[in-house]
């Protein structure tokens, strides 16, 4: 799993079962590889590639992760299936009908000897759908005892049971645009968000973040880097103030545009939201989301390891889900014709 935030690629080993109706997992190993600089950059203006360049960076990618799993799988001695791979999304635009995620699956089965399950979102979105989030599938299938599951990835989005059925939706904001301030003064993250803590808010700037258009939209919705360069970097770097106000500043956003869709959500007198991604280590982050929320919402921060590698768990039971040709993609979460098994499977040769 790559992510929206561009820190590293997440390497996950599970087993995955199914006992009746109840599917469960267990993690059996776990490595994260953080970007250099090099690629980092190359990830963050792919882009801008013209047509050419961008399939040659899929396929280097694609090696790129084989020698990554095929590494993982060596060093620690793991009994593999099979490599359920996210890739990196580097465009998404699912009103005209695209989405592309590099890390092409030929070459990553045939560096790493494994048969590879990728390409998870460009059927959904053949059939009129987001093809995100993907990620509720296992909300419903592991984490279904909580009220709502939010990841604060790159992107925040959310999930819950409503009517009967999963909806889910990218409300907006996470890790994206508070990396994006840290780089600036050449830190890769806010650790714990302790600089974020220090600072005071901007009004100007928070009035500009929430009165983003995005946010009036009804769901199913998501959104992608593009967005985030058209609509955001401009707000940032058209405010002048210091690292911590925007930080600070960003925070107050960020929960407040959770808390208003929880809230919004919430039919009983009480209820869970389950929090995982790399904003769930920002302490400054969850003490005003639960602020904000209030004394009828429990904010749940489960142990680091299934903080940091949930969406590389998810994949891998999607991956699990499409060998099994059972549903991996619901409709009522991407707005598609139908519901449908989504992935393309690749024999290394």
């Amino acid at each position: 799993m790559s992510g929206t935030s561009l820190d590293g690629l997440d390497l996950c080993c599970c087993h995955i079962s199914k006992d009746k109706d109840k599917w469960s997992f267990e993690i059996q190993d776990t490595k994260s590889i953080s970007y250099t600089d090099e690629m980092q950059s190359e990830l963050k203006d792919s882009i801008y590639l013209k047509a050419d360049a961008l399939l040659q960076f899929h396929n280097t990618y694609g090696t790129w992760l084989g020698k990554q799993a095929k590494q993982f799988i060596s060093e620690k001695k793991l009994d593999v299936d099979f490599i359920a791979s996210h890739g990196h999304t580097t465009h998404h635009q699912p009103e005209n009908g695209l989405t592309f995620q590099i890390g092409s699956g030929q070459h990553l089965a045939n560096e790493s000897g494994y048969k590879v399950v990728c390409d998870f979102r460009t059927n959904d979105v053949a059939l009129g759908g987001q093809g995100a989030p993907l990620v509720p599938i296992g909300d419903h299938l592991f984490f279904g005892e909580y009220d709502f599951c939010l990841n604060l990835g790159g992107i925040s989005n959310i999930s819950l049971e409503q009517k009967g059925k999963r909806i889910a939706y990218d409300i907006g904001l996470a890790n994206m645009i508070l990396n994006y301030i840290t780089r600036r003064i050449d830190l890769a993250y806010d650790k714990g968000g302790e600089l974020a803590r220090s600072g005071r808010i901007n009004l100007n700037m928070l009035d500009r973040l929430n009165g983003l258009k995005y946010y009036l939209l009804p769901h199913p919705k998501s959104i992608g880097y593009e967005w985030f360069v058209e609509e955001v970097v401009p707000i940032v770097d058209n405010t002048n103030d210091t690292t911590e106000n925007l930080l600070h500043t960003a925070i107050h956003h960020i929960c407040e545009k959770v808390a208003q869709q929880v809230k919004l959500n919430s039919s009983k007198s009480s209820s869970s939201l389950f929090i995982t991604g790399g904003g769930a280590l920002n302490h400054f982050l969850v003490e005003v989301l639960q602020e904000k929320l209030g004394e009828r919402t429990e904010v749940v921060v489960p142990k680091k390891e299934l903080i940091e590698f949930k969406e590389a768990i998810v994949f891998a039971l999607m991956g699990a889900l499409r060998m099994e040709h059972e549903i991996n993609v619901l409709k009522s979460v991407t707005g598609a014709k139908r519901d449908s098994s989504s992935g393309v499977l690749f024999l290394p040769s």
